[in-house]
């Protein structure tokens, strides 16, 4: 029985969709979402609902959301921008463009723009820059602050990443939908085991030793991973995360971390993916270094993959550029599907896609050309 597959690709440009019912031949649509920058998009296999979300100084911050597979799109704004400031100060100029005056929304002055998505039981999830975390209870219609976040006792030595202060990542467990894990560039990670009553920073290193001689600003110090986490992944018991300066590995819920960026070609990416029945099998895609360019070393690209949790690694490199690539993949630009055999794909910031359909071993380019992709994700019905 064949399944339809859909991969969600945010750009700078709009939300595209690549859709297929064999992975072998791909359709594109899109742009979807008005254009908006989408830094993050999620689906719903059950219903077929999506979700996505991002914006910018124009537009402000917002997520799109529809119930009819992309086919048409709403939006819920959080945060106002500079066009909406207008419109109201310039009705008639704005009536000309096509822009309706609106009430200004519910956040604004709070946040700029919105960088994740995640559902977890009956609410959904967005993360935002400056760092905050917003839940809905009603498929994304409204949203709420979740103020225990930034009303944590650390959050006033919270520092910003090079993109600022964002909440890029927030992973879940189906199982146990109180548990919920946050990725902050530059605070690190912080986990709830209450549905977000209360929350814990969770950077400690198990093996402070094995990582005492890095002397990279943002690499680990004083028995912490280094707080610029760049991407989290969870499989099963396992979380993993790809940081500014290495790749860390903990089986304890994130209470403890040790490295594993041994056998690797750098200590800088930005994406890491888990395989969805095998949680001791990863993938990553190491840049050759965040002041040397950010491509891939020797400008020949490839994933790499560990079957052991992180002890050992291999390339895979069949059907990826190998010669003059300079392409960047970002932190959510990675992920697989759930089939049977599972998919994994990477986006990259040329406006590529290329997908894996036997773990990694060999690669084929589903769609080019797009704008600068920051997001992949997948659906599978």
């Amino acid at each position: 029985m064949s399944q339809h597959t859909t991969v969600l690709a945010g750009t700078t440009k709009g939300l595209f969709l690549l859709t297929s019912d064999d992975r072998v031949a791909w359709s594109v649509s899109g742009p979807h979402c008005g254009g908006w920058g989408i830094n993050h998009a999620i689906g719903d296999p059950v219903s077929g609902s999506l979700w996505a979300c991002g914006g910018g100084d124009f537009f402000g911050a917002g997520v799109w959301r529809s119930t009819d597979r992309g086919a048409t799109w709403t939006l819920t704004k959080l945060a106002d921008g500079q066009m909406d400031d207008w419109a109201r100060n310039d009705p008639e100029a704005a009536k000309a463009f096509g822009v309706t005056p609106a009430d200004p929304a519910p956040f604004s002055g709070r946040i700029e723009n919105l960088w994740s998505l995640a559902r977890a039981g009956h609410r959904l999830y967005a993360g935002a820059k400056p760092a905050s975390l917003f839940t809905s209870t009603d498929e994304g219609e409204t949203w709420a602050a979740v103020d225990s976040l930034t009303d944590h006792p650390s959050a006033d030595t919270w520092q910003p990443g090079g993109a600022g202060l964002t909440l890029h990542s927030i992973v879940t467990a189906p199982d146990a939908p109180d548990r919920m894990w946050l990725g902050i560039s530059a605070a690190g990670i912080f986990a709830t085991e209450d549905g977000g009553a209360s929350w814990q920073r969770r950077n400690r290193l198990s093996n402070a030793e094995a990582c005492a001689q890095h002397s990279h600003p943002a690499g680990p110090s004083g028995g912490e991973t280094g707080h610029c986490v760049h991407n989290i992944a969870r499989g099963g018991d396992l979380l993993y995360q790809q940081n500014h300066f290495g790749v860390f590995r903990s089986r304890d819920g994130g209470r403890s971390w040790d490295e594993i960026t041994a056998g690797l070609p750098s200590t800088f990416g930005f994406p890491v993916a888990v395989h969805p029945g095998r949680p001791e099998t990863l993938w990553t895609l190491p840049l050759n270094g965040d002041m040397q360019g950010r491509f891939p070393p020797d400008a020949a690209a490839a994933v790499w993959r560990s079957r052991d949790a992180g002890d050992t690694w291999q390339a895979c490199r069949r059907g990826l550029p190998q010669d003059n690539c300079y392409f960047t993949v970002l932190r959510q630009a990675m992920a697989t599907d759930t089939a049977a055999a599972p998919g994994l794909y990477f986006g990259t910031n040329s406006g590529s896609v290329f997908a894996s359909t036997d773990e990694g071993d060999s690669w084929a380019e589903i769609a080019r050309h797009l704008p600068t992709v920051l997001c992949i994700e997948t659906l599978s019905q």
